[in-house]
């Protein structure tokens, strides 16, 4: 039975991996300070026999783990905020989990973060956590001059795209993986694949009118033609109404066209493609269609799609479906909460490849 632990455990994408693995596990702690994602944790596996709110007060367990998972909050880094590093509370939090290392010697060791890692000051912190996390060897070329504080592992690293491992959700991670110097230090991360399944596979039917945005947040997304703009109070109050009638689209009703800053001042959008509706006053936004995928969910979570030329926010089971978690996983919480729990978890099915890879 593999002993393992996990410190900003959120709604356990860790555990969903390792019960797809099909393998025994004890849960010896998990640790998470949101009091909602602690909520959708229990009420989908249980409360742990060890279950701290806070990394610093964690006791670290003597007896080594198989396997210690950790993600610390990716804000710091990631490049859709402010990008303040560590300067950042939450960017230092990287030494708590490299103190639990140091101590408890876990077999294996894996870290998640925001791609925006590898060029947070230019790229010296993501270079100051592999020196420090892998004192042997990293990428299999062995280290000749360890940092002082290093741990005797051989590290693996490498930026995996949901995308390219059944996932239709443009969402790129790092991925750090440890291998203690006494276990079989062979890694190779797992191959990435053809993507069969697309964002309309992933869509519920039937969804509440609730989801469909407003007239006025459909004004902000859709691109007028010349002489052909119209007030939002043109539009029926049906949030469901047709759009592609009230704005004037290509008579085949082939695709929207929503605004975006490029040549054409438009990127079109059809059934299947993801549009991201954060920011709608923003003049300099492009990149907002996702062709046939979603694209990287936060913690927000404001993406919509095109439901027979009617525009609606994906629910959150869609997002969860997103992250890859199945429909057996549920929650009690708001949509807000859910929306916030799925843009911060971990793609199940990335997780369990690379643990499928690890010589457990």
């Amino acid at each position: 039975m593999l002993r393992v632990g996990s410190d900003f455990s959120g709604v356990g994408a860790f555990n969903q991996s390792l019960m797809r693995l099909g393998v025994e596990f004890e849960e010896v702690f998990a640790c998470d300070m949101d009091k909602y994602a602690r909520d959708t944790f229990i009420h989908n596996y249980g409360e742990p026999k060890y279950y701290p709110t806070n990394v610093y007060d964690r006791e670290i367990p003597s007896d080594s783990l198989d396997i210690y998972m950790t993600s610390p909050p990716c804000q710091a880094f990631s490049l859709a905020g402010k990008r303040l590093g560590k300067d950042d509370k939450r960017g230092v939090l990287f030494f708590n989990s490299h103190e639990f290392i140091q101590v408890n010697k876990p077999r294996f060791f894996i870290f998640e973060n925001v791609k925006g890692l590898l060029s947070d000051d230019g790229g010296k912190t993501f270079q100051e956590w592999v020196n420090m996390l892998g004192g042997k060897s990293v990428n299999g070329l062995p280290v000749l001059f360890a940092h002082d504080d290093a741990v005797p592992y051989h590290v693996y690293w490498k930026v995996l795209n949901a995308k390219h491992h059944g996932v239709p959700q443009n969402r790129e991670r790092v991925f750090l993986i440890g291998i203690r110097d006494d276990s079989d230090n062979h890694f190779q991360f797992p191959r990435e694949e053809h993507l069969s399944k697309r964002l309309k596979d992933v869509l519920e039917n039937d969804v509440d009118d609730k989801y469909f945005l407003s007239a006025e947040r459909i004004q902000y997304l859709i691109r007028h033609d010349a002489n052909k703009n119209i007030l939002t109070e043109d539009i029926p109050n049906e949030s469901k109404t047709c759009i592609a009638c009230y704005y004037k689209q290509p008579r085949d009703c082939q695709y929207l066209k929503i605004k975006s800053a490029t040549a054409k001042g438009y990127e079109e959008a059809r059934e299947g493609d993801s549009i991201n509706f954060s920011v709608l006053s923003s003049e300099t936004r492009r990149g907002r269609v996702g062709k046939g995928v979603a694209q990287t969910l936060d913690t927000g979570c404001n993406q919509a799609t095109i439901d027979e030329f009617r525009i609606r926010r994906l629910t959150p089971r869609e997002c969860f479906r997103l992250m890859d978690f199945p429909d057996t996983f549920t929650w009690k919480v708001s949509d807000s909460q859910a929306y916030k729990q799925a843009g911060n978890s971990i793609v199940v099915n990335v997780l369990y490849k690379i643990l499928k890879q690890l010589p457990l």
